[in-house]
């Protein structure tokens, strides 16, 4: 399986973190805070309610990206959080990668506790213990990147976060990617339209990858979304999930942005 060389720098990192991680926490401590954690909000969930009157848009927080260094200085998780949920988001994400990212673990637990939506832990899930871990931090959702797993552990990790109750956000970048995807028979899949090799977006990923689904899958849309043009566009692909990021924290008001891209 090749994994574009960015990506592998990242897992390679994540490998050290999760070491370092089981050191001071062991599975079982991490299992007994996730049951001690309060209740999941239903992520797919959220996403289909607001489908079911617009579009669904999860709203991300993000401080930093590799592509783009520092995106907000003045970074409060919580009031972003809030102003995203006035402002009619559906869900969240919340970074918590640290080296490449600047993302913490304290964003998810600040941007939750400020409001009612449901939160998407946006990291690199690679080993078992971090679901437990990520529960216990309050997640809702957990993303897996189909180009960072090989199928039995993709499968394994996606089989052990429903056992913890959290949804998840599969993630694919192209055709091979979402047939094995499908494999799983899993409901939610995200289209990163960022291409992990140059960087580059191209929404016409999502338009192309959305002609292979059937049935009642949930196509969320990722990267690149903009303008109300780019909204438009995958609107008339018949995609209305939207996962956008940095349009909006690059805006001194976040969910002021937000609607005036989708509301």
């Amino acid at each position: 399986m090749a994994v574009p060389s960015i990506l592998q720098k990242i897992l390679e990192r994540k490998s050290e973190e999760i070491a370092q991680g089981k050191s001071e926490f062991s599975y079982s401590d991490l299992e007994a805070r996730a049951k001690n954690a309060s209740a999941p909000r239903g992520f797919e969930q959220g996403i289909r309610q607001a489908l079911s009157t617009g579009p669904a848009v999860i709203a991300e927080v993000k401080k930093a990206s590799p592509s783009a260094g520092v995106i907000r200085e003045n970074f409060q998780a919580g009031d972003i959080a809030r102003s995203y949920q006035s402002a009619g988001a559906a869900c969240l994400s919340v970074l918590t990668d640290r080296d490449f990212f600047k993302g913490d673990d304290d964003y998810l637990r600040e941007a939750r506790a400020a409001c009612r939506l449901p939160v998407l832990r946006k990291d690199f899930i690679i080993d078992p213990w971090q679901i437990p871990e990520s529960r216990a931090m309050g997640a809702d959702c957990i993303l897996l990147i189909v180009a960072a797993l090989e199928q039995p552990v993709l499968q394994d990790l996606l089989s052990l976060a429903t056992q913890f109750g959290m949804d998840v956000l599969v993630e694919v970048h192209d055709e091979s990617e979402m047939d094995r995807a499908l494999r799983l028979e899993h409901k939610l899949i995200g289209v990163n339209n960022r291409d992990l090799n140059t960087f580059k977006t191209s929404l016409e990923t999502s338009e192309r990858l959305k002609t292979m689904l059937s049935g009642d899958q949930l196509l969320v849309t990722e990267s690149g979304i903009k303008s109300l043009d780019d909204v438009k566009r995958m609107q008339v692909s018949g995609i209305n999930s939207f996962l956008v990021g940095e349009a909006f924290m690059r805006e001194a008001d976040p969910g002021q942005a937000l609607k005036r891209l989708f509301f």
